[in-house]
């Protein structure tokens, strides 16, 4: 359902899918046989961020699954798109825009704190990137009201504020929810990151833990997709909610 929704806006020119995009797990079977056959509609156009599920080897539900714990039929099926499967991080340009893309899954990646290859590399990225407008997507939330934030995203959030990044998009809850903008340590900041949660594609949803700080909105009931219009000065953001549902959020913002 939502791959049709996003298929059938032909204003879409790249797709962020944020991870645990094959359910329960991603062996290359499961790819080819269930994803493809909705999402891989997009696959073109998809720049996929590996998500934990992604790396389980087994799973009782019955889904074809990945053995070696290494994502393998993730990296296989996106090829390319994906970059190194042995890092699971890359970056690419969306008109003016830098993206990020960075791998949540920490021991697969190398480690994610201070010092590791993929921070180091992070800075490096965006030192040498130094545009008007950037935008990090990640699996795992740093800030969420759905009860899975964690602290893996930490390190790359100091980072990416220190370097004026403008949005960090998560998935991992089964949630949409939007923050005001906000520091590295979660403190209202006019001129800090806005973040949002988009883990609406499709699978579930799940309930609200605790009500997080600086969250401005949350639902609980709808899928959907975040669309993001990238300006060279700003972006406007709207959730498109699947047919039938009236929930919907929408606004604008000057790149910092």
């Amino acid at each position: 359902m939502v791959a049709q929704l996003i298929a059938a806006d032909p204003a879409v020119s790249a797709v962020a899918a944020l991870g645990d995009v094959q359910y329960e797990c991603g062996g290359l079977a499961a790819f080819q046989q269930s994803y493809d056959s909705t999402w891989g509609r997009l696959k073109p156009i998809t720049h996929p961020a590996v998500g934990n599920h992604e790396y389980i080897a087994s799973s009782s539900s019955g889904t074809d699954c990945d053995p070696t714990a290494t994502a393998a039929g993730y990296y296989t099926y996106f090829g390319a798109a994906a970059g190194d499967p042995a890092k699971g991080y890359y970056s690419y340009d969306v008109g003016t825009w830098h993206v990020v893309v960075l791998n949540t899954t920490c021991p697969q990646a190398g480690g994610c704190g201070s010092g590791s290859p993929q921070e180091t590399w992070l800075r490096q990225d965006l030192a040498a990137h130094p545009t008007a407008c950037t935008l990090a997507y990640f699996h795992i939330p740093l800030w969420s009201s759905g009860g899975r934030a964690a602290q893996n995203a930490k390190t790359f959030t100091v980072d990416l504020v220190n370097a004026h990044a403008d949005v960090i998009l998560t998935g991992h809850d089964h949630i949409y929810e939007r923050f005001g903008l906000q520091n590295a340590a979660g403190a209202a900041d006019p001129n800090g990151v806005r973040a949002f949660v988009v883990g609406t594609g499709g699978k579930n949803h799940t309930v609200l833990a605790q009500r997080a700080a600086n969250s401005e909105v949350v639902d609980t009931a709808t899928f959907g997709f975040l669309r993001l219009t990238l300006h060279p000065n700003g972006y406007d953001w709207r959730f498109v909610p699947e047919p039938g549902r009236s929930f919907t959020d929408s606004g604008s913002e000057s790149c910092r």
